[in-house]
This record gives structure tokens, C-alpha cells and sequence, in this order.
């Protein structure tokens, strides 16, 4: 299991949520500084209105299911390479992916092999 395609997938739908519904807001802000601090306040007040608010709820729920899925995968796949072998873990996934051109089938401007011909 690998968390990088939950992860990516749990970022873009929260700021797609967190964008939607910050988009369509209207509202005030506040922030006083004083000392002592404790009569410090930050007062952040926004509404939204209309079917965003829906549809922004239901990306960021989402986001969240991603997330939570992504956090699992990542326990699991760490809790997999702590008991397996490095070579038991290639044999479950697959043997590892070499590239390599061979000369004969590369059809660029560069050769890559000298051919020796006899006359």
C-alpha cells in the first residue's frame, strides 16, 4: 500500500473544499494586539450562502476520508518493511525496473555502440 496517491488526492480536495467555500464568503476579521496578552483577540466571522456551501462541506469531507486512508496506508506500509526482507518485499511487488536502451533498437541522432566491419 502506498500513501503518496491518497495523500495528493486528500490535499487537492481540502483546498478545493477550503477554496470553494472561502471563495463565495463574505464576512469580517479582527485582531487586537494588548498587554498583557491574555486581552489579546483574533475574531475571524464569515458566512457563506447558496449550494457551495454543500459542495464545499462534501470536498472537505472527503479530503478528510483521503487523509484518514492515506495515514492507514502509511502505518501499513511501514509495519510491512519492518517484519518483511528487502528481497521478499521485491518478490511481492515485483523485480525492479531497469531502463536500458539497446543500441540496435535506439533510433536517435546519437549511436550509442561502435560496429566494427570488415572488408
Amino acid at each position: 500500500m502506498r500513501p503518496d496517491r491518497p495523500l495528493i488526492g486528500a490535499v487537492l480536495t481540502l483546498a478545493a473544499g477550503i477554496a470553494a467555500i472561502l471563495a463565495y464568503c463574505h464576512g469580517t476579521t479582527a485582531f487586537s494586539a494588548g498587554y498583557p496578552f491574555s486581552g489579546s483577540q483574533l475574531h475571524v466571522d464569515f458566512t457563506t450562502n447558496g449550494p457551495v456551501v454543500v459542495g464545499g462541506m462534501a470536498l472537505i469531507a472527503l479530503g478528510l476520508l483521503l487523509m484518514a486512508w492515506a495515514l492507514l496506508a502509511a502505518f501499513v506500509s511501514q509495519i510491512v518493511r519492518l517484519f518483511v526482507r528487502k528481497d521478499d518485499l521485491e518478490s511481492m511487488v515485483g523485480p525492479p525496473r531497469v531502463q536500458h536502451i539497446e543500441a540496435e533498437n535506439y533510433r536517435g541522432p546519437v549511436v550509442l555502440t561502435e560496429h566494427k566491419h570488415e572488408t
